[in-house]
């Protein structure tokens, strides 16, 4: 048998030529001293060489061991050779089995069910703080300093949400790798969740509460300088107080039971329908048609559509870009008239309901707190904002949405009527009558 030290001194002559150890190994030295470990065996009745290896990267030990599994693997009735080139390509796919390339993978998965924009969200915040770090790394190598020091990046920033959404993203980014066969055990993604920064308490939208406050604020929006298919946005929000997204994305053919070519007072049944798509639901209501809302039509909300379709009509949005008519309002737009009209800080788009689920819960407990109807009409409001009450099965929520239309009707008419007591009427609000500088 060979010992280590006839290897170390195993010198180059002037022919190749081999020191055998045992069970078919030998070490092979070249005539220019390059020295390999091979392995001699027989497989279906042929003679067959399995290089192993160099030495002294491979040390005599090494070598053994590794004839010895290559001996096993014959005993199974397997080929070493195929063994050998199974695993080397396993290897190749394991290096190249990199977080950014999972990553991507896993988001064309996920893409189906999410909104567009938050599809793009999604890959934007990933190929701004994620790829560049560790987009290279296999994702195997990953632990928890390394995914712990980039987002800590990220908190440096202040943006303390944002890497708090980035952990989970890089969690089942990894939780993909290992239902596709990376092995990796654990998951590094989610041990670093105690040592990173707490998520400060999300604070609530901006919202006017008060009766007069509110009518006083339709004021000020009706007499801006603002683009007037902007201010009729915001005074159709402030009707019907639903996601300002929806009203950004509302489409003339959303509209169902409405008669263009009356007046208002012609289409008693007008409602805005919505498709469980467009809401903001779990995966697996959006597409369900128990999930769709309507929107019953106040006629002051109403009298809004009949105004604006004479500026937006031949569009399909209803309040379309004020650059593009093809294209929905932009995201900020009432955002920046509220903060122009000096609303900062005290009143959002989004807080109009706030502001009707706050005002007219407030007016039925003083008209209603004895009576049984009170408890259903808080009910029909969470249902009118496409909030599933508490205790509330989905079930129930769709036929209760049904079995309230009218209720749902008469409170939208009600806060209708309460806040626009004073406000400038559509003709004047469109034609600049009255209208004072910001």
């Amino acid at each position: 048998m060979l010992t280590d030290a006839q290897a170390r001194q195993a010198k180059a002559k002037d022919k190749d030529y081999k020191l055998s150890d045992s069970g078919g190994l030998y070490l092979f030295v070249s005539k220019t001293g390059h020295k390999t470990w091979r392995l001699k065996y027989r497989y279906l009745g042929k003679e067959k060489r399995l290089m192993i290896g160099t030495y002294p990267e491979i040390r005599l030990s090494d070598a053994r061991s590794r004839r010895d599994s290559a001996k096993l693997a014959l005993k199974q009735g397997r080929d070493p050779q195929i063994d050998v080139k199974k695993q080397r390509l396993a290897n190749e796919e394991l290096a190249s089995s990199t977080f950014e390339k999972y990553a991507r993978d896993w988001w064309k998965v996920q893409k189906p069910r999410w909104r567009p924009v938050h599809a793009e969200d999604v890959l934007n915040s990933m190929e701004r703080d994620l790829f560049p770090k560790i987009g290279e790394l296999p994702i195997h190598e990953l632990n928890e300093p390394v995914l712990l020091g980039v987002l800590e990046k990220v908190e440096e920033r202040g943006a303390i949400e944002t890497a708090h959404r980035l952990r989970q993203r890089i969690e089942r980014v990894i939780r993909y790798a290992k239902a596709k066969g990376v092995p990796i055990f654990g998951n590094p993604a989610t041990d670093i969740k105690e040592a990173m920064s707490a998520v400060p308490k999300r604070k609530k939208w901006p919202a006017l509460t008060k009766v007069d406050d509110v009518r006083a604020l339709v004021r000020k929006i009706d007499t801006s300088t603002s683009y007037p298919i902007t201010r009729l946005a915001s005074r159709f929000l402030a009707l019907v107080t639903q996601r300002p997204g929806m009203v950004h994305r509302m489409k003339w053919d959303h509209l169902r039971d409405v008669d263009w070519s009356k007046g208002p007072d012609a289409s008693p049944k007008a409602h805005w329908y919505i498709d469980s798509e467009e809401m903001k639901l779990e995966f697996d209501r959006r597409g369900d048609e128990e999930f769709d809302h309507d929107v019953p039509l106040s006629p002051q909300a109403l009298e809004v559509l009949f105004e604006v379709r004479k500026l937006s009509g031949l569009g399909p949005y209803v309040f379309p870009n004020c650059w593009n008519s093809h294209a929905p309002m932009s995201e900020n737009a009432l955002n920046s008239l509220y903060r122009r009209q000096g609303f900062k800080g005290k009143h959002v788009p989004h807080g109009w309901r706030t502001s009707f689920s706050t005002i007219m819960n407030e007016k039925l407990e003083r008209g209603l707190m004895m009576e049984k109807r009170f408890m259903i009409d808080r009910l029909v409001i969470d249902i009118m904002l496409a909030h599933l009450p508490t205790g509330m099965s989905a079930e129930e929520f769709a036929y209760n949405r049904a079995r309230f239309a009218e209720r749902r009707r008469e409170l939208a008419c009600e806060w209708a009527d309460h806040i626009m007591v004073g406000a400038v009427p559509l003709g004047e609000l469109v034609s600049g009558r009255r209208r004072r500088a910001d």
